[in-house]
């Protein structure tokens, strides 16, 4: 019974708190962390590493392989940050079967990849600008029905023109006569022309304002953390010629700490905006590393890629034969028809190819 009483009364304090969601208007602007914290240590690391070239053991084709199969599971994870319950499993086979008539929740994840091959096709060429945002949310809640029963936008790539208020946040996001004041605000904000030191600050709070605003009438989070994403390429941190590769992890590994941090930089203080930005920083230097392991290929192989393979075996995904090949491709990472001429003896040349053929088609290995 007391267990009862202790629900119910936390319930009621929630309810509470969202009964006191209000608009608090703070000023837009970088807040900088004194000389000797350990936000300024973060940024002064991460710019190294941003223009540190990519290198390693591992060859660069396995690499970006990796590194598509990476940005899938950040999509799936940043849907999931917004309540999608889609497995990774469910998602996989639905992208290997190659179906065209998929449930929202798989069309969701889909948006989410096409959104982000749009970020990374043209965020080098075009500002971070409102036409650039317009197009980036409509590829976000494309074929997506609207709330309630859809995670979809009613005026997709358009500023809404309804009042909002966020599910269990304090904070009311401003009245829709606002928005483009607001976003114009922002985007000049992101576009000002600022030292290189400040590009990880602007990121960081430029992010927590996109969300403060709420601009769209749906799919604000996960534009956002692509917003994110196309800010971070945009100054370097990308993987083709930098250092990151998945545009979401800093957001996905724990849902409720990305809430906290914006919860505490909604009040507006210097230390809730710097909390939220070392919250971040943090986040992505964590994303770093674990690109540095898997530039090395003794790691990769020991730790991901063998794992793997015996894991498909046993489960009958692959055959015994299939996957002798599989890891005879792990050992030299680029094969041709005559390194796994012995697993088939007797056998020409044309049906060696046509294996490794088939593999490719299974997409368990790549061209």
């Amino acid at each position: 019974m007391l267990n009862v009483k202790f629900v119910f009364v936390n319930l009621f304090i929630e309810d509470i708190e969202m009964l006191e969601a209000r608009f608090l208007h703070y000023d837009l602007k970088l807040v900088e962390p004194s000389f000797g914290s350990a936000l300024t240590d973060l940024i002064i690391e991460l710019d190294y590493l941003r223009k540190k070239k990519l290198g390693g053991s591992t060859h660069p084709k396995v690499f970006f392989q990796l590194k598509h199969i990476f940005h899938t599971l950040e999509s799936i994870g940043s849907a999931r940050i917004e309540g999608n319950n889609t497995t990774i499993a469910e998602y996989i086979e639905t992208k290997l079967l190659g179906s065209k008539k998929v449930p929202p929740s798989v069309r969701e994840i889909q948006n989410i990849e096409k959104a982000m091959a749009f970020v990374e096709e043209n965020v080098n060429e075009y500002p971070i600008n409102r036409a650039f945002l317009s197009e980036m949310h409509k590829k976000i809640v494309d074929g997506l029905l609207p709330p309630p029963d859809g995670e979809g936008d009613l005026t997709p790539g358009e500023y809404r023109k309804v009042n909002l208020s966020i599910n269990k946040s304090t904070h009311k996001p401003p009245e829709w006569l606002r928005v483009d004041d607001y976003m114009n605000e922002l985007l000049d904000f992101v576009n000002r022309v600022d030292s290189p030191k400040y590009d990880l600050l602007k990121a960081a709070i430029a992010h927590h304002r996109f969300v403060w605003i709420h601009p769209f009438g749906n799919g604000n989070g996960r534009t956002v953390r692509l917003f994110t994403y196309a800010m971070l390429v945009k100054t370097g941190f990308n993987v083709n010629v930098g250092r990151i590769i998945n545009p979401t992890a800093v957001f996905c590994s724990n849902r409720n700490d990305y809430y906290n941090y914006l919860a505490k930089a909604d009040k507006g203080t210097d230390e809730g905006v710097l909390s939220w930005t070392e919250y971040v920083l943090k986040g992505l230097k964590e994303e770093i590393e674990k690109i540095d392991r898997l530039l090395d290929y003794n790691f990769l192989k020991k730790e991901i890629l063998l794992p793997a393979i015996n894991h498909s075996l046993e489960r009958k995904y692959v055959t015994d034969t299939e996957s002798k090949i599989l890891k005879r491709v792990t050992d030299l990472q680029v094969i041709q028809a005559s390194d796994i001429k012995e697993f088939f003896v007797g056998k020409a040349d044309a049906e060696i190819s046509r294996q490794i053929r088939k593999l490719i088609n299974k997409k368990n290995i790549g061209k």
